[in-house]
């Protein structure tokens, strides 16, 4: 439902999933900063008004317009009062957007409503003032609304057109003119409203790639140390406390086949081990790799019993071939496990003990040490 929403908001634009949630925040932070300020200003406006409406006028669009406008304007800041913009979360910032989308055309319709009113029974002298009035609040509006385009577009279509398009059809030359004017500068800040989106797409996407790159191994596209040690953390910080397993493993007889077939073949055999223990530890599972001919599976829920289970389904995976280039490689493996908080509480300790399981076993082997080998240990 939100996406549909999204879709509709940005009037067509594509904004990748990656960002998706980053960009809505971030919207909605800037909204809340720059609304808080464009309620007070418009506030303020709401009694001089009420006093310069035209005495001809009905006493609606003179009294009840502008008290119904200044009430909306009141609870909208009293609502943003007590929200801090760093603590927006996704479900928050969606809810703002959707707000502004709908409200701001409601407030902009009444602002018109009391514009075009006063205009028609306004004498010809005093009729340029109220353009005035309602162009300065609509142009302010549209620019603290900038970070949500289909609601700025909305305000000022809604605010300008009509008051425009009556100056320029029913107008003498002056109101013309004003009009003329009033359509430019709507189309001056609609065009810095579009750029300025594409400049926060543009920042997010290369805020997002920066992450990547840091939080992914490039040759194999999986996690990288760094990025593991998040995922490791984040589980530890859990409120319901899970246990989770880390497996170390480490490719026997690696260095024959790079040394054979070149660092080419190398890489591809790395790649393909890698995706074949992503596809074996299954979607709960982070796999990553630490360097050179090293990796390590997370696996969040695990028991005593799926260290057993979790040792030998990897290693029977690592059994199979791996055709590379034309040619079936085989490569072994060695695994030192750990188990969070039974072997350790802390990270470090948890790599110590999966690391320290990892090396005895490949010294109690190394005599007997073949490449289709594979041992487990666990800490």
């Amino acid at each position: 439902m939100w996406r549909g929403f999204q879709s509709f908001d940005l009037l067509g634009s594509r904004v990748s999933e990656d960002i998706g949630d980053a960009f809505n925040i971030m919207r909605a932070k800037r909204l809340v900063v720059q609304t808080r300020y464009l309620y007070v200003g418009l506030l303020i406006t709401v009694l001089p008004a009420m006093m310069s409406s035209s005495k001809n006028a009905p006493y609606w669009a003179t009294t009840i317009l502008p008290m119904l406008i200044g009430g909306l304007l009141l609870v909208g800041f009293l609502t943003l009062i007590p929200v801090k913009p760093e603590r927006i979360s996704k479900r928050l910032a969606s809810k703002f957007i959707r707000d502004a989308t709908w409200s701001s055309p409601l407030v902009a319709m009444l602002c018109s409503s009391w514009c075009v009113v006063n205009w028609l029974y306004a004498p010809e002298a005093m009729r340029a003032y109220y353009p005035l009035i309602l162009c300065m609040g609509s142009l302010a509006t549209a620019y603290c609304l900038s970070p949500i385009r289909m609601a700025a577009i909305l305000n000022m279509a809604i605010g300008l057109f009509p008051i425009s398009g009556l100056m320029l059809l029913s107008g003498g030359l002056m109101d013309q003119v004003a009009a003329t004017c009033i359509l430019v500068a709507a189309i001056f800040l609609l065009q810095l409203i579009f750029d300025q989106h594409d400049q926060l797409v543009n920042l997010l996407n290369l805020q997002h790639e920066m992450e990547k790159q840091a939080h992914t191994d490039p040759l194999t596209g999986l996690l990288n140390r760094r990025a593991l040690a998040r995922q490791m953390e984040a589980h530890m910080q859990n409120e319901d406390q899970t246990p989770f397993l880390l497996a170390l493993l480490d490719l026997d007889g690696f260095k024959p086949v790079n040394d054979m077939h070149g660092h080419g073949v190398g890489d591809a055999l790395l790649c393909a081990v890698g995706k074949r223990l992503a596809e074996t530890a299954g979607s709960t599972a982070k796999v990553a790799r630490l360097g050179g001919d090293e990796f390590a599976v997370l696996l969040p829920g695990g028991s005593s019993e799926t260290l057993e289970s979790l040792s030998n389904t990897l290693l029977t995976a690592l059994l199979a071939p791996f055709p590379i280039e034309g040619q079936q490689l085989r490569i072994g493996a060695s695994i030192g496990l750990s188990q969070w908080p039974d072997h350790g509480a802390e990270m470090k300790t948890l790599f110590e003990k999966a690391d320290k399981a990892l090396y005895t076993v490949k010294r109690e082997h190394r005599a007997r040490r073949e490449s289709t080998e594979a041992r487990v240990r666990v800490a």
